[in-house]
Parts: structure tokens; C-alpha cells; sequence
């Protein structure tokens, strides 16, 4: 176990190799996948994962429920949400224990980015790839390598195989479902570089 008085890490923490920790965390009862930096001020809770080669930047809150596959971006900041409907006591007044409500799940899947001070609510999956836009408020699932961003998030567009940063040979295109965002910009805007 490491021992450090700036690092709060409980004994069930199931730490990868090579796993980069800053000052000044909080994690219990979660596991991190090897070669994962974890930033300042994180809390990562009871029974969350978070994969390998994963970046999670500071001030983040991943709570229970939460699933990060590998080689995902967390920016600064970005709230995980594991309950639709947060009360602090029962409807006769009594204050709620864990047998009150369940932990509902979020799942952010493979190569994902999230954008600083997101907030991702419950029971929502992040596809393959996709982007968070700093910000953003994320109520429904987002789609595999989509571009997303508001409050609510919304999809703005969709990342080419051809642009995609993750795949040999890129070409920063990028083509937009609404058919005007790409193709409404001046030829030299509409590649990326």
C-alpha cells in the first residue's frame, strides 16, 4: 500500500501497474487500470472502475456505479451522477439510509473524452470515441463517435473513420448530421489540423 499522508487510499483499492496518483485524492473500494493517471482532488468511490491508460483530471467525482473502459479522457472537474432522484430523507421525513435507493449505473466506453465541468447524470452510456463538450450536461446516451455538447447535451455531429486521432493515418475531417455544420464552413475550416 502507499504510504503518503496526502493520499487517502483505502485497502481495497485495486491499483494496475504503473497507476500515476496525485496529491491530495480520495479513492475507496474502486479499482484503476494499469497505466491510469488519477489528478489532484479526485474521489473515486466504492465499486467504481476506471480501465487502463485512462487520464482523469483534477477535481473529478466518479461515484459508484460508474464504469470507465480504457484509454478514456477525463477533463477537470466532471461530476458522475448515480441516482435520477436524490432526496435526503423518506417521504415520512426519516432520513434515507443505502436500503432507500439503488446505485444506477453509468458506462463510458473505450476512447472516450469527457470536457471539463461535465456532468454526467445516471443510467447513461458514453459510446466508443465519443466527445463531451466542456460543460455539458449529459441526460441520454451518446452515440459512438459523436460530438456532443449543451445542457442538454445534444449531438452536433459525428467523428469520420478517417479523422478519428485514434486510428493510423488521420485526417481531421469532420462531417455533420445536420448537413450544415461541415459543409457551411470555408474549405480551408473544414479540415481540422
Amino acid at each position: 500500500m502507499i504510504q503518503d499522508p496526502y493520499l487517502c487510499i483505502s485497502s481495497d483499492v485495486k491499483l494496475g501497474e504503473r497507476v500515476r496518483l496525485s496529491r491530495f485524492i480520495n479513492l475507496y473500494g474502486c479499482e484503476i487500470g494499469d497505466d491510469t493517471g488519477i489528478g489532484a482532488f479526485v474521489e473515486i468511490q466504492k465499486k467504481a472502475r476506471v480501465g487502463s491508460r485512462c487520464k482523469v483530471s483534477s477535481h473529478t467525482f466518479i461515484c459508484e456505479g460508474v464504469v470507465i473502459e480504457n484509454e478514456v479522457f477525463i477533463g477537470h472537474g466532471v461530476t458522475f451522477i448515480n441516482d435520477t432522484y436524490p432526496r435526503a430523507t423518506n417521504g415520512d421525513g426519516t432520513v434515507q439510509s443505502d436500503a432507500d435507493w439503488s446505485v444506477q449505473s453509468t458506462l463510458v466506453k473505450r476512447g472516450a473524452s469527457i470536457g471539463s465541468g461535465a456532468t454526467i447524470l445516471a443510467n447513461v452510456v458514453i459510446g466508443e470515441r465519443a466527445i463531451i463538450g466542456a460543460g455539458s450536461v449529459v441526460t441520454k446516451d451518446v452515440p459512438a463517435k459523436a460530438i456532443v455538447a449543451g445542457n442538454p447535451a445534444t449531438v452536433l455531429r459525428y467523428i469520420e473513420d478517417s479523422c478519428d486521432p485514434m486510428t493510423e493515418g488521420v485526417q481531421l475531417n469532420v462531417e455533420s448530421i445536420e448537413g450544415h455544420a461541415a459543409s457551411s464552413l470555408p474549405s480551408e475550416e473544414k479540415s481540422l489540423r
